[in-house]
């Protein structure tokens, strides 16, 4: 009961508080209920909010410290209001006594960020209001979020706002946003998620967190690169024996892949590049190199020149999201996912040789607050299949998304220096050992396959070739093969795809140095 919540003064205050959902208007001008007035004025003069005759019969409101019953009757029903939004029982009056109040008021954002900062759940320190007139606190100690705890605020900030799927329109909420709250718009998602990124004050960023049309406000985070001959990588999991047969110079594949990296070299000969987004400086051309890399070992045509790939000639996009320099960050990211979600009805497989720090969100599902993860939980869901890159830490891929995510096929690297299985080739690019588990790539139970990630020549930008490593090069070996699979399986899911990659997989590599000592299938596409 809200009695037990609040304690008995607060509940009184609250009570009288939820009169004013009768007649709230009265709650600025005098004519409430004694009680429910008496408890609306002091709340509005806690937090700084005073009616016109109000004004002319006290004289200018003062949010101080020393009116110790407004601050305890304006905590109290800000306590109300806290419980409402985190969903507790008995706690919707209050709450929606609260929201008519501030309505009713004309300051619903200034007495929201008083609320943020003066509430906390139990276990929590309490964050007294400041004492200056006209301020409110800097910090607030919970958020209208849901969560046990929030990250300081930095005075400005990149934001990604994640807006409730009630929404209509994104573009018209995003805008009117920026508008309100004096906010630099950048990208707006409608397909894989609805919601903007944005540079945002503090204050901006507490008042978005208590807007009712707002799931969340995530800080937004740097995302980086991952980093004709039968190149080797394409010869050890089998691609001559493939339904393609890459290699004997003729043959394409039907079917559409994304490329999410920093653009592809749309002239290069040996690319099949029809189109993409620039979600990271202008136009879609990789200024970079590697986005051109791994679209050549997923699916360079298979003619005279050059290398092969995986999936011979396949359609390619190019999903600009990361700079020159082979950086960007997960608003980019979010919105060559959303990008892709929108043509999801032509494009079947995405390949991500990128990455950054994060982790598995709690919640299940696809709407879980986490920006990234939901946008990539959705597409799939409309039928993309996700390949992303375990990354090059030498540590567990539960520490970085997205090879960190459920929904995606995640992929480590192996070291192999002639294409052969056996082992005991010299090394050649880089030192490490034939056929064993690359010494950079991540691991951990989020790994889905291996694939050759080690000395992987492949196209480049100016339309040029060139020779590197990582799991951002094993990543598009699994994507080509998803390719493939899809060609011949117009129907199959993301899941089965999986599934289907994981079975012809074989186990004919050592993990003598593997670290978690769980040796993952080898990617293999001989029958595919």
């Amino acid at each position: 009961m809200l009695t037990r919540l609040l304690g008995a003064k607060a509940a009184i205050a609250i009570a009288a508080s939820v009169l004013c959902l009768a007649g709230v208007a009265g709650a600025t001008t005098g004519t409430l209920p004694g009680p429910a007035q008496q408890v609306a004025d002091r709340v509005l003069n806690a937090v700084g909010v005073t009616a016109p005759d109000q004004a002319r019969e006290r004289g200018p409101s003062r949010p101080d410290a020393a009116d110790a019953g407004a601050a305890a009757d304006a905590g109290g029903l800000c306590r109300a209001w806290r419980a409402g939004q985190d969903g507790q029982q008995g706690a919707t009056d209050g709450a929606a006594a609260f929201e008519a109040l501030a309505t009713a008021a004309g300051g619903a954002d200034k007495i929201a960020a008083y609320c943020q900062a003066i509430t906390a759940r139990p276990g929590q320190a309490k964050k007294e209001p400041a004492t200056t007139r006209g301020t409110t606190p800097a910090t607030a100690s919970t958020t209208a979020q849901g969560r046990d705890s929030e990250p300081p605020v930095p005075p400005t900030g990149r934001y990604i706002v994640v807006l409730k799927d009630s929404v209509a329109s994104p573009v018209a909420v995003a805008h009117s946003h920026a508008r309100k709250h004096d906010a630099q718009l950048g990208f707006v998602y409608s397909a894989a998620i609805k919601g903007y990124s944005a540079t945002l004050s503090s204050g901006a960023v507490r008042a978005l967190r208590a807007d009712p049309l707002v799931a969340a406000v995530v800080e937004d985070r740097e995302v980086h690169l991952a980093a004709q001959t039968l190149p080797t990588g394409i010869d050890r999991i089998d691609g001559e024996l493939s339904s393609t047969a890459s290699g004997d110079g003729a043959g394409s594949v039907d079917v559409d892949i994304a490329i999410i990296d920093t653009g592809i070299d749309s002239k290069h000969p040996d690319l099949n590049v029809v189109g993409g987004v620039a979600c990271n400086g202008n136009g879609r051309e990789d200024r970079n190199g590697h986005g051109t890399h791994v679209a050549g070992i997923a699916a360079a045509r298979d003619n005279d020149i050059g290398v092969v790939g995986v999936a011979p000639g396949a359609r390619l996009w190019s999903v600009r999201v990361l700079n020159s320099s082979g950086k960007g960050s997960f608003s980019n990211v979010i919105c060559g996912v959303d990008w892709v979600t929108a043509n999801a009805g032509t494009i079947e497989v995405a390949n991500m040789s990128l990455g950054g720090s994060g982790s598995e969100p709690a919640a299940s599902g696809c709407s879980t607050r986490d920006p990234l993860h939901d946008a990539i939980c959705r597409s799939v869901g409309a039928g993309v299949t996700y390949v992303v890159a375990a990354g090059n830490a030498s540590a567990n891929a539960q520490g970085f998304v997205p090879a960190a995510y459920d929904e995606v096929i995640t992929v480590s690297a192996l070291a192999d220096f002639n294409g052969q299985p056996g082992g005991g080739a010299a090394a050649t690019c880089r030192a490490d050992t034939d056929d064993t588990f690359a010494d950079f790539s991540n691991f951990g139970s989020d790994i889905d396959l291996i694939a050759p990630g080690a000395c992987i020549y492949s196209t480049y930008r100016s339309g040029r070739y060139a020779t590197l490593s990582g799991t951002s090069m094993a990543s598009p070996h699994v994507t080509g093969a998803a390719a493939l699979y899809q060609a011949a399986h117009p129907e199959a899911s993301p899941s089965e795809i999986s599934s289907a990659l994981q079975s012809a997989g074989n186990l004919d590599w050592s993990n003598l140095d593997d670290p978690d000592g769980s040796k993952e299938r080898l990617l293999n596409v001989d029958a595919l």
